[in-house]
């Protein structure tokens, strides 16, 4: 099946991850995307990752999408809020009634460390696992990319407006972070999993 997890995070939130094995006809027969789209793979993952939404909670009015400025798919009406990320063969999304939701899906590849100081502050960097090191700068980047996307506004510095609380490095975890604006200053809890070099990471509303 190309759905190969879902997770029900609370009555009113869920998240998929959809692994594209699929022709494009097999999609086009279920769902539109935008005809701006060109390269044959990415118009792949973009109907996996619009297919999900509908998959996660069939209700939602998947023809009212638009395209905001900052060009981040959204709704006009607050019926749902979600957030989609694509990362080669695999889509990733995340759909809620209640609030704003972020996810993000990242493989583990060197150029994540190359750049690492560009988005972590020193103090950020002092928890980086120095055995693992990689695959946990890989869960931070995923975790600051689910908390851009949470945001959903643009303008962000990943160094300053974005803080970590340490953790530790696990396959599977939950990370506290504060994301700091002069628009909103707001306590942000997010979970992640890391399986074969593969790093998924998402927040969502709590209470």
């Amino acid at each position: 099946m190309p759905l190969i997890r879902t997770i029900q995070i609370d009555p009113d939130t869920r998240l998929g991850l959809w692994k594209i094995s699929e022709e494009e006809d097999y999609f086009r027969s279920k769902i539109t995307i935008s005809r701006d789209i060109h390269h044959p793979h990415k118009r792949l993952q973009h109907y996996a990752g619009r297919l999900l939404l509908i998959t996660l909670f069939p209700d939602f009015p998947i023809h009212e999408v638009i395209i905001g400025d900052t060009r981040k798919p959204m709704l006009q009406c607050d019926s749902f809020h979600f957030s989609i990320s694509h990362c080669g063969d695999y889509a990733a999304a995340i759909v809620s009634r209640k609030a704003a939701v972020g996810i993000d899906i990242e493989s583990v590849q060197p150029k994540i460390g190359k750049v690492a100081h560009k988005f972590l502050s020193p103090i950020e960097q002092a928890f980086i696992d120095p055995v693992n090191a990689l695959k946990h700068q890989t869960v931070c980047w995923s975790a600051k990319e689910a908390m851009f996307k949470w945001y959903g506004l643009g303008s962000v510095d990943f160094r300053e407006n974005m803080m970590l609380e340490p953790f530790p490095f696990m396959p599977a975890g939950f990370i506290q972070a504060d994301f700091v604006k002069p628009d909103t200053n707001t306590r942000l809890y997010l979970q992640y999993i890391l399986e074969e070099d593969l790093c998924l990471a998402w927040t969502h509303p709590v209470g």
